[in-house]
């Protein structure tokens, strides 16, 4: 059997989004794949240097899997997995240095590559749109839940709440590192409309790390309403209790290729409100309450819906449980595995 490598630059990063596929998938695969890594965390130039100049050389004779919207273009026995476009669909989002790579990158590695991997159908419309690949030539599976995301106990979520610094045990939550596509802007416009109307005790918690600036751009706001919370970037052991404690998820995201998430919070029992754009309403179907997410009007309706009816939270609940059945990381590994072998013996 032809030996497959890892593109493994991703242990650089925090993991959040797509760095945590690519950690989720290689645990699963474990030793049937070879894991090519710097010798130190690089990041920026070096990264890509790294990845364009000395990993070809490294997996010569095999087949590569770069698992992150990225790898080298001189490598054509290559599988990769291309999550989303948002730096070619909003390059607005992002630092001008950032968007100018990718935007000459992207094009030239799905036309490169041998095969990709992509984790939505809303994605695989748009790489065939707009970088102009055979739809034959890419493959749709869908991210997993871990099983560490379920309902946590009471004395767990009052230790994350304590280690967070968050006062009440009512609180609304929004998960997702600080930049633009996460909406936070009128998100916190939509709270600011509605937090009279609620009880007092409940808040809303915002978790999430501010993104690198040599990635994003900047993202401030120039008074926060009341009652709101920012947590910081949450460990992935604090996350589930996190969810469990919340009354409902609010994530009026902009733009996801898949969303974690949503299915996260599920895993966890906890109602969603979510955008009715991009991916998100292929991967949480009718298990949540859709919302605009250019509308604050919208996404405050969204907020008191969910908010004032037990009822509702409990149907979301459900309908949740539901939704997550079969969505797993095992699934997702073996379904890579099989197309990283079919595409090494081609």
């Amino acid at each position: 059997m032809t030996p497959i490598a890892l593109n493994a630059r991703f242990h650089a990063h925090r993991p959040t989004g797509m760095q945590r596929y690519a950690l989720e998938l290689a645990r699963r695969l474990g030793d049937r794949i070879q894991t090519v890594r710097p010798s130190q965390a690089l990041r920026g130039a070096a990264g890509h240097l790294w990845e364009q100049l000395y990993l070809p050389a490294a997996v010569r004779g095999k087949l590569l899997w770069s698992p992150n919207n990225t790898g080298p273009v001189a490598v054509s026995r290559q599988v990769c997995t291309i999550h989303d476009l948002i730096p070619l669909d909003r390059p607005e989002w992002f630092s001008r240095r950032f968007a100018a790579w990718y935007a000459w990158l992207l094009p030239r590695l799905a036309r490169q590559v041998r095969h990709i991997i992509t984790v939505s159908q809303f994605t695989k419309r748009r790489i065939v749109e707009r970088l102009g690949v055979e739809p034959e030539k890419i493959t749709v599976i869908p991210n997993g839940v871990d099983a560490r995301f379920c309902p946590k106990p009471p004395e767990e979520i009052q230790a994350a709440r304590r280690s967070l610094g968050i006062e009440s045990a009512e609180y609304l939550l929004c998960v997702g590192s600080l930049e633009p596509r996460k909406n936070l802007g009128r998100l916190l416009r939509a709270w600011a409309s509605v937090q009279e109307s609620l009880p007092r005790e409940i808040e809303l918690v915002v978790a999430g790390g501010t993104g690198s600036s040599l990635v994003f751009e900047s993202v401030s706001f120039d008074s926060l309403p009341p009652r709101v919370h920012f947590t910081g970037y949450v460990s992935e052991e604090q996350l589930a209790s996190l969810y469990t404690g919340a009354l409902a998820l609010i994530y009026p995201s902009l733009y996801e290729g898949f969303g974690l998430p949503p299915l996260e919070a599920m895993a966890c029992g906890t109602p969603v409100v979510t955008s009715h754009g991009t991916s998100l309403p292929e991967v949480a179907g009718d298990a949540v309450v859709p919302v605009d997410p250019e509308d604050v009007e919208s996404i405050a309706e969204g907020i008191l819906s969910v908010a004032s009816s037990e009822e509702l939270r409990r149907t979301l609940r459900q309908r949740g449980f539901q939704r997550i059945r079969g969505l797993t990381w095992e699934r997702a590994a073996q379904q890579t595995w099989q197309l990283l072998l079919e595409q090494a013996r081609a």
